[in-house]
């Protein structure tokens, strides 16, 4: 199975979130500041995967008080999309993601990259954050597809192949870690109650929203294990993997969440061989994947 397969190359499972949280911030981690891409600027173009994006951020929003980090994007983001959207990647190797993929990315911020990037790639993929977003990050989405297909039809008339998608399969919807429930209304669709993976990426700054974070991750992941006990004949229902993407910033914030993570959660770190060179070690970024200690293992 996929998620076997997969575990199988992830390499020893962490057993010590203490030992973990000394591994990583014993080496050295190069300076990001706080790791805005560029808080200044209200709109940003990148070219990943030999496709153009225009993100525009607020540095308005960032400025005010509350938490408003998702105004802006962050520099891990385009190299976790550039990681997770290249087909050489392991996930995509051992079919733990694939072109029937459902996927949910909790704290997407305003600009929905992560998604723009995977979503011709996979079935579904939902993004989540504050209601504060919703603008921006649907702004993001309606200007990036329609240029995106525009070139699509321009292939297309010069007679290209191309493996971009024929219709958007991505969709914002506000969801509250702290005050929302998490449903199967997520999906967008009554015939599917699940997804196959969760993607966070760096969404841990803030102790205060370590635990319902985690406590969110485990919920989205939960959802197929009430998929797995309806159907319980169904050998092909395997558990969701969870991603954690972040930026090396503070050791006590990470110890608090690799701890509150590791109570729900099997999980193990990236290896160094597995990641894109840009998120190796001394980068100052760390992936982890997680599995629900209670989903099992096919």
């Amino acid at each position: 199975m996929a998620v076997g397969a997969l575990v199988g190359l992830l390499g020893p499972e962490i057993e010590d979130p203490e030992e973990e949280t000394f591994l990583l911030f014993s080496q050295e981690i190069p300076s990001q500041n706080l790791g805005f891409v560029d808080s200044q600027a209200t709109t940003i173009d990148l070219t990943i995967g030999g496709k153009d994006y225009t993100i525009h951020q607020s540095p308005t929003i960032l400025n005010r008080p509350g938490s408003t980090t998702g105004a802006v994007l962050w520099k891990i983001t385009p190299l976790v999309a550039a990681w997770l959207g290249s087909l050489d990647n392991l996930l995509w190797k051992t079919g733990a993601l694939s072109s029937s993929s459902s996927i949910l990315e909790l704290g997407c911020g305003i600009s929905g990259l992560v998604g723009l990037v995977l979503s011709p790639l996979v079935s579904r993929y939902i993004l989540t954050d504050q209601t504060y977003v919703a603008r921006l990050v649907e702004k993001n989405l309606e200007e990036n597809i329609s240029l995106q297909q525009k070139k699509l039809s321009s292939q297309r008339r010069k007679g290209k192949p191309s493996s971009a998608a024929n219709s958007p399969n991505i969709k914002f919807k506000a969801l509250d870690w702290e005050l929302d429930e998490v449903t199967t209304s997520l999906t967008g669709s009554p015939e599917v109650i699940s997804f196959d993976t969760v993607i966070a990426c760096d969404c841990i700054y803030n102790e205060t929203l370590i635990e319902p974070l985690v406590q969110t991750c485990a919920d989205v992941c939960g959802l197929r294990q009430r998929e797995q006990g309806a159907d319980a004949g169904n050998s092909e229902v395997t558990p969701a993997l969870c991603i954690v993407a972040q930026q090396l910033r503070d050791p006590e914030i990470f110890e608090g969440w690799i701890k509150a993570f590791s109570r729900r959660f099997r999980v193990w770190r990236v290896p160094e061989e597995a990641l894109s060179k840009e998120l190796r070690a001394n980068t100052g970024f760390v992936v982890h994947i997680g599995i629900l200690k209670e989903a099992g293992l096919p």
